[in-house]
């Protein structure tokens, strides 16, 4: 695949919403690369993963100095996440594409439905 502008655009995207919302990495990402730049669901998983560290971070400093960061819950979920996704990332393999796309939209529109019903 070659290289062209639209990672960069779809990383400002997902860092903007990153940013705001604390959640542009996988809500983003994934699916950009998917459907905007044609990558395998198994390989846009796992490259979404790469850049969610530079939005991750980049917000979290700021976060961090504003004072806006619950620590001690950060740290449980920092646990918690890293030990699903040592799990998951050793069993995505066996999980075909068409599988993991549908299981990921269910996961938004659920998300989605809450957020709006709450």
């Amino acid at each position: 695949m070659a290289m062209s502008y639209r990672p960069f655009v779809l990383g400002i995207g997902a860092g903007l919403v990153s940013g705001l919302a604390g959640g542009g990495g996988g809500l983003v990402i994934v699916p950009g690369l998917v459907l905007w730049i044609g990558m395998a669901q198994h390989r846009a998983s796992a490259t979404s993963s790469a850049a969610i560290v530079a939005s991750a971070a980049t917000a979290l400093t700021l976060f961090g100095a504003a004072g806006d960061v619950a620590w001690a819950a950060a740290g449980w979920l920092f646990a918690g996440s890293a030990f699903g996704a040592l799990v998951a990332a050793r069993i995505i393999d066996q999980i075909p594409d068409q599988i993991l796309t549908r299981g990921f939209a269910l996961v938004v529109i659920l998300a989605a439905v809450r957020m709006v019903m709450s």
